[in-house]
């Protein structure tokens, strides 16, 4: 494989690991919280659609972000309602918003399939970009890619230096000891199920208006499961999440880097290469359950009664 080969393997890799890591880092403040949201491939799809249909009309990829994330974020209050103040199962509920998302985003985007967006603006850092082979693989990403880092790196500190961080992990541990110091435990449910919404919306947006820049119904792919075992994979810790996001995102590009070597394998195997990466990370964690159980919020998946 020649350098610039590399170079764009190493720059598809990055591209494909934001979709993941920015779904899995709302996901992960879900959990952190102590609610598990199965609903992200539904709310992915839904703020692919809403990104799509704004950018067309406007012509402004900030707005397609911004629609995105909102309609991430108005999914996910409808979850956390049902949830978190309806006391309805976290699991049944959560993939009941991935069917119903995944619908309504194949209705929605019926009229956008032959839609087409406006020429693609390039982005690349001055001076940085034109070093060569580190040039092109990192210096020549959308600003959102460069976001998602940003991201991880701020929920890092937000979880384990600040105040708040340390209030929602408290949350996700205990709820009833937090109700008892007077923090409103459903309020802080609320918020970060409603921010991990708008991640996984920033996400759909960028699949659709980014990484493949069309729309086509289930566009998704699974992408939504694949950030839910991820959080998993990386023992709820930012950072992990994201090198995990880059992992799966290398393996993704992979199968088209071997298919366009010419490399004699059936693409139905190729392309069931992330899927398998994902079972068999998951079958080898679950090797070391104490090791799980020790970094899993203790109170993940379970209501609060605040009058119980």
């Amino acid at each position: 494989m020649q350098i610039q080969e590399i170079s764009l393997l190493v720059a598809a890799t990055i591209n494909a690991g934001t979709v993941l890591g920015m779904a899995s880092l709302g996901l992960l403040v879900n959990e952190r919280s102590g609610i598990v949201n199965l609903g992200a491939e539904g709310m992915m799809l839904v703020a692919a659609i809403a990104g799509y249909a704004t950018c067309v009309h406007t012509g402004s990829d900030s707005l397609g972000f911004a629609a995105g994330a909102a309609a991430g974020a108005l999914l996910a209050a409808a979850f956390g309602v049902l949830v978190i103040w309806l006391n309805t199962n976290q699991y049944a509920t959560g993939l009941a918003l991935s069917l119903f998302g995944a619908g309504l985003a194949a209705f929605v985007g019926l009229p956008y399939t032959q839609e087409k967006l406006h020429e693609r603006p390039r982005f690349e850092i001055p001076g940085l970009a034109d070093i060569p082979l580190l040039g092109p693989a990192l210096f020549k990403q959308h600003p959102m890619a460069y976001v998602a880092i940003a991201l991880a790196i701020g929920l890092t500190w937000f979880l384990y230096r600040s105040r708040a961080g340390l209030v929602l992990r408290a949350v996700g541990e205990s709820p009833e000891s937090a109700h008892a110091l007077g923090y409103p435990v459903r309020g802080i449910r609320m918020a970060a199920v409603m921010a991990g919404g708008a991640l996984c919306g920033l996400a759909g947006a960028y699949l659709s208006l980014v990484y493949t820049p069309l729309w086509v119904e289930g566009m998704t792919a699974g992408k939504g499961w694949i950030a839910l075992a991820l959080t998993t994979f990386a023992t709820w810790r930012p950072l992990r999440v994201l090198l995990g996001a880059y992992l799966f995102g290398g393996v993704t590009m992979l199968q088209f880097q071997l298919q366009g070597q010419g490399v004699q394998i059936p693409s139905q195997f190729l392309t069931m290469l992330p899927y398998v990466a994902t079972i068999v990370v998951l079958v080898l964690i679950s090797r070391n359950p104490t090791w799980i159980r020790v970094n899993m919020p203790a109170s993940i998946g379970k209501p609060f009664h605040p009058g119980s």
